[in-house]
């Protein structure tokens, strides 16, 4: 099924939905770039799980590269590779058989996915605040713990915290704003057990033996502060076991959530590393 929606003012990309029989399906937009030359940037988001947070990096970036936005659907069934076969589909339904992919947080766990099936072509990876193995795995089962002890009403009591955050850093920037008032409306009970299905999936994954063997060029960009996914032992083992790492980037006055509050800085960043890679004449 494939819906249109339009803007008279701007443009909106169409959206894809895969699948059938009334279950919730992989959602995706496709924001062509003006260029012809332009390569593909695949946006796999993180365990929130749609393109919320990123729109005032997405407007920086389509204006160099097309850029390929994810929503999974909030299946609790689903196993990383139901999430790379359907993620492939949507690509290949497009016309698209090689990108660079862009892994943020638990969108990483999908992205060497991705590489290990070997079906997509890839031209380069990209980790914004994403990881191998998560590297604390005792953080990891105190957040497993606390997601299903977590009352919706409270969180439901925060949230609106957020859009008026929202409305202050990003003033002028309405992709924010409006990204931010998606965010919240997504944040169901059905959100809730998705967030904790992919939590059990990264407990469980561990793609060091890909990320090892992989060859297609690996970079990898953090915030200054990230007390969700430490950076220091994700750069130390990149290091020391990843002979495509070519470059890293920490980010100043930026947090996990790095393509959001750093959201220039990071698409800059995105651009230069893209436009190295002889292969295509990116941004």
């Amino acid at each position: 099924m494939i819906r249109s929606d339009t803007a008279p003012e701007s443009p909106r990309p169409a959206e894809d939905s895969l699948g059938a029989n009334g279950v919730e399906r992989l959602s995706v937009r496709d924001y062509p770039s003006p260029r012809s030359d332009a390569p593909t940037l695949v946006y796999l988001p993180g365990i929130h799980g749609d393109w919320t947070l990123i729109g005032a990096c997405r407007e920086i970036l389509r204006s160099r590269v097309r850029v390929v936005e994810m929503t999974y659907p909030r299946n609790v069934d689903w196993k990383l590779a139901d999430y790379a076969a359907a993620i492939e589909e949507a690509l290949q339904t497009r016309g698209i058989d090689h990108a660079w992919l862009l892994g943020e947080s638990f969108g990483s766990q999908v992205l060497w996915e991705l590489a290990a099936r070997r079906r997509l072509r890839i031209d380069g990876l990209i980790l914004a605040g994403g990881f191998v193995a998560y590297p604390c795995p005792a953080l990891l089962k105190a957040a497993q713990w606390l997601f299903p002890r977590i009352p919706y009403s409270l969180l439901r009591s925060i949230l609106p915290v957020y859009v008026l955050y929202a409305r202050l850093r990003y003033r002028g920037n309405p992709a924010m704003i409006q990204g931010a008032r998606e965010f919240v409306a997504r944040r169901t009970p059905e959100d809730l057990r998705a967030m904790e299905r992919r939590l059990q999936l990264i407990a469980e994954n561990d793609p060091r033996p890909v990320a090892s063997e992989n060859r297609a060029p690996l970079h990898h960009l953090y915030g200054f502060f990230d007390p969700i996914v430490p950076w220091k032992p994700v750069a130390r083992w990149l290091r020391l076991h990843s002979p495509a790492l070519q470059g890293s980037r920490r980010v100043l006055l930026s947090d996990h959530t790095i393509l959001a509050t750093a959201a220039r800085a990071s698409a800059e960043q995105i651009c230069e590393w893209i436009a190295l890679q002889p292969v295509k004449t990116g941004c």
